[in-house]
């Protein structure tokens, strides 16, 4: 057996729910379900909910006074596997995600010393989820995001539901998963867990 398929992974989901806890979340549970999926292939990991930690808005790594994220950047960079879960606002993601997304954008300046960015060597994926259309605009978005700051990204990483137009169920609210969705959250954690092994096994060429 290759034993790169056995090699443990770390991953951690980033919700960005408007909503703290305990408000319900119907993208925490589409993360949650996906770190489930991503179990079954080794990885290991926790689901972090954005808006109970005090995210400062900014493109820096640390913006100062009691800002949170230079906590969860560490997660993230100790991790494997970056998971992006977003509700749908407006056919946008979420702006909790737009803020993760910003604070990202400060590793392009950060680097180690053979020129790669600290992201580069993870894998990422995302989560969506709405009551109306607009998933593939906003996985499309945070697919480039993801891409930019450094993160790779496999073959049908992103998992999501949407509700019809104009109504008002939420997919926490469903009697169950359905089967495409359920389906989806399968494929991606079967191939951003194969991935994240491959690009751990094999880093990327020296960038300088």
């Amino acid at each position: 057996m290759d034993t790169t398929e056995t090699t443990p992974l770390r991953a951690v989901a980033l919700v960005c729910t408007l909503s703290p806890s305990p408000a319900r979340s119907s993208s925490q549970l589409l993360a949650e379900q996906t770190m489930e999926a991503l179990s079954e292939h080794g990885v290991s990991g926790k689901v972090i909910r954005v808006a109970d930690h005090d995210v400062r808005t900014g493109v820096a790594t640390d913006m100062g006074d009691g800002d949170a994220w230079p906590g969860i950047r560490d997660t993230i960079l100790a991790s494997d596997i970056l998971v992006l879960s977003t509700p749908i606002w407006l056919g946008h993601p979420a702006s909790t995600a737009q803020r993760v997304m910003e604070r990202l954008n400060a590793e392009m300046a950060e680097t180690d010393e053979e020129g790669r960015m600290l992201t580069y060597g993870k894998a990422a994926a995302v989560c969506v989820v709405g009551n109306e259309d607009g998933a593939h605009k906003v996985s499309a978005d945070l697919f480039q995001g993801l891409n930019d700051v450094g993160f790779t990204l496999a073959p049908n990483a992103v998992t999501y539901w949407v509700g019809e137009a104009m109504h008002k169920t939420d997919y926490q609210d469903l009697d169950k998963t359905p089967e495409a969705t359920a389906d989806a959250t399968a494929v991606l954690a079967a191939n951003t867990a194969h991935l994240a092994r491959r690009l751990k096994a094999a880093p990327y060429p020296a960038q300088t």
